[in-house]
């Protein structure tokens, strides 16, 4: 079953007079990492939204086509459960916490009492995701005390101890040094590797690289290209949607511009290495 299905979707917030979202096709594979680019204003958070159910159940506006989440017609979910099916990370982290609790671990645990998790199932899941993201020497501090990086990281403990299968991830390093980005990371591969469902906003384009399965590149609120990640980031679409390829792919455009092209267009940095390596060793073979 697709994690969402989208149908000629057209939404256009109240009070505004141009579609956020316009003419979108796609559909969202469940059990990947899919990848949402483009530049600002693009439509990325709206979409996000819409998978959410934020829009249109309480930002207004027209919407027009179909939406489908896991299955069902988005205007039949009700907006409480569709929030405890899908996980949400903000871009701020500091929006996130709730400002209520004292301590780190209530604030983990604050999700889930709000359902109503019986005590002791409750402290069993913060420990444990406490233990997954390694922050034990967090959980006894004011959260409103933290910095941004760990302040995401208490953030994404609140969305895992809830055990959502759905997150939606909404470009988490935008306020983060490239320490806190790497453990961000770390842990968006962990919950890929436990085989749940993740759409992710991210400016960072070697890192969508890496971890990505598949992408979707926007443009005033359309879609320019969609599909494997490979596919689209050595693409002339993402050029056109004036988006970054990543860093190893640029050398090797650089190098096909000369007449020295790889055998394989890399997109990570491991990539580039094999590549590398290879060139370095057919011109030992040749001398």
């Amino acid at each position: 079953m697709a994690l969402a299905s989208l149908r000629d979707v057209r939404f256009t917030y109240a009070y505004s007079d141009r579609p956020a979202l316009d003419g979108i096709t796609l559909e969202i594979e469940s059990g990947m990492v899919h990848g949402i680019v483009g530049l600002n204003a693009s439509g990325k958070t709206t979409l996000c939204s819409l998978i959410r159910g934020i829009v249109p159940h309480f930002h207004k506006g027209e919407l027009e086509g179909s939406v489908e989440i896991l299955g069902r017609d988005l205007l039949e979910w009700d907006p409480a459960e569709l929030s405890r099916t899908i996980g949400c990370v903000f871009d701020n982290p500091f929006t996130q916490i709730s400002g209520i609790r004292e301590t780190v671990f209530e604030e983990i645990a604050l999700g889930l009492e709000n359902l109503g998790t019986p005590r002791a199932e409750m402290i069993e899941r913060v420990e444990r995701v406490v233990e997954q993201l390694g922050i034990e020497a967090l959980v006894r501090k004011n959260p409103n005390g933290l910095s941004g990086g760990q302040r995401q990281k208490v953030a994404f403990a609140s969305i895992i101890a809830m055990d959502a299968d759905v997150i939606v991830i909404d470009e988490p390093t935008s306020q983060l040094d490239p320490d806190a980005t790497d453990a961000v990371f770390g842990i968006i591969a962990d919950l890929k590797a436990q085989g749940k469902s993740i759409v992710l906003v991210e400016h960072k384009i070697d890192l969508l690289a890496e971890y990505a399965d598949r992408l979707t590149v926007l443009r005033a609120g359309r879609i320019v290209t969609t599909g494997a990640a490979r596919d689209v980031l050595t693409s002339d679409e993402l050029i056109a949607a004036e988006v970054p390829v990543p860093e190893v792919t640029e050398l090797s455009r650089r190098l096909d511009a000369i007449g020295r092209p790889f055998v394989r267009t890399p997109i990570t940095s491991a990539e580039a290495a094999a590549a590398v390596s290879a060139r370095i060793q057919e011109a030992s073979n040749a001398h």
